[in-house]
């Protein structure tokens, strides 16, 4: 489903954590040919078309690679270790990164939910 450019955001926040906050996981697509892209980009990485869309993704993905996380990269993420961190491709076609619940492994269908850490919102599969 196409974000609608009504939906004004507020100074500095980006569509992506936007999505988070609200309980999507959003992806880049192309007007043009459809692809959907896997990072925020400035033009499509298939047709080089600049005409792309932020999307609301349904949350079903199948997990891509899998890494147990023992050392926090900062004192914030101290208390959740260890924890699990996943490449997971969306039913839509982009990949992204996000916790995990532990013990799941590479080709496991997973669905996307979010928690909170701190002052922002993070993304976190389960296994469905």
């Amino acid at each position: 489903m196409p974000i609608s450019p009504e939906s004004a955001l507020p100074e500095g926040l980006h569509p992506y954590a936007e999505g988070l906050d609200t309980g999507h996981v959003r992806y880049q697509s192309c007007a043009d040919c459809g692809a959907a892209q896997s990072l925020e980009r400035h033009a499509c990485q298939r047709c080089g078309s600049v005409r792309l869309a932020w999307r609301d993704a349904a949350g079903g993905a199948t997990v891509y690679a899998v890494t147990e996380i023992a050392r926090a990269p900062d004192d914030s993420f101290r208390a959740l270790v260890p924890y699990t961190l996943v490449l997971a491709t969306l039913d839509e076609g982009p990949r992204v990164m996000g916790h995990a619940e532990p013990g799941v492994a590479i080709g496991d269908r997973v669905r996307a939910g979010f928690f909170r850490h701190g002052e922002r919102t993070l993304l976190r599969f389960q296994r469905e």
